[in-house]
């Protein structure tokens, strides 16, 4: 299958021999995006790390300022005493033992799950279903806790979780393109420096090698990540 006449449009309007500010890559990620439905801006960030080792393995949690755009559906898996708070936060899920067994049975129908320490006995045999999918609670990014009220809200106000893959990449979506170009620009920011706060000591060289900005579907334009270190 040929590029497509639009493809070919947006990825003429990219200079690859250019590398651009944050600014720039906001605005010119809208114009760029073809397709018809309101898609996802991602940033793909390559690391100068070995994830292989364990303290370079990276990881952790940011709030973006203007959220994602996306309503990310929330399970959360507590004793009955809880169920309540959970519900009144706005979990889309609650409960526990007919969720672990809709686990085991390959349901997987939601963006995060939420868990209290004291079920986390229960959870922890559903790891080879949920550890793939990065679903697993972890007290690391804050999704094991009593306090699930805290939890949910911030997961639906726009806190994301990211980890850096075998190849030392980290993915994530910052926004849409309805967004505008202040609010993507913003939300990467914020994103990239909570990457630059999580740099390891033992990690040598460059840290941040290569950021690319794109929609889906959409060709990637390149960021100038020394501007972005300062």
């Amino acid at each position: 299958m040929g590029i497509t006449k639009k493809r070919k449009a947006s990825e003429a309007k990219i200079d690859k021999r250019k590398v651009y500010s944050l600014k720039e890559a906001s605005s010119l990620v809208k114009e760029v995006n073809t397709t018809k439905f309101d898609s996802s801006v991602d940033l793909h960030i390559r690391l100068g790390v070995d994830p292989k080792k364990a303290d370079q393995a990276i990881r952790g949690t940011v709030t973006l300022p203007h959220g994602t755009g996306k309503t990310k559906r929330v399970l959360v898996l507590c004793t009955p005493d809880k169920e309540a708070e959970a519900k009144a936060a706005g979990a889309d899920y609650v409960g526990l033992d007919e969720f672990v067994q809709k686990i085991e049975g390959g349901w997987v129908d939601v963006d995060v799950i939420v868990a209290t320490p004291s079920v986390m006995p229960k959870i922890g045999k559903l790891g080879k279903i949920l550890g793939p999918r990065n679903l697993m609670p972890n007290p690391k990014t804050g999704t094991v806790t009593n306090d699930v009220a805290a939890a949910v809200n911030e997961v639906k106000g726009g806190k994301i979780a990211f980890k850096v893959d075998k190849a030392g990449i980290i993915h994530a979506s910052v926004g849409r393109v309805s967004f505008t170009s202040e609010k993507l620009a913003e939300n990467s920011l914020e994103f990239i420096n909570a990457i630059i706060k999580a740099k390891p000591s033992t990690a040598k060289g460059t840290y941040l090698k290569s950021v690319f900005m794109a929609s889906t579907m959409s060709p990637g334009i390149t960021i100038d990540t020394k501007s972005l270190m300062n």
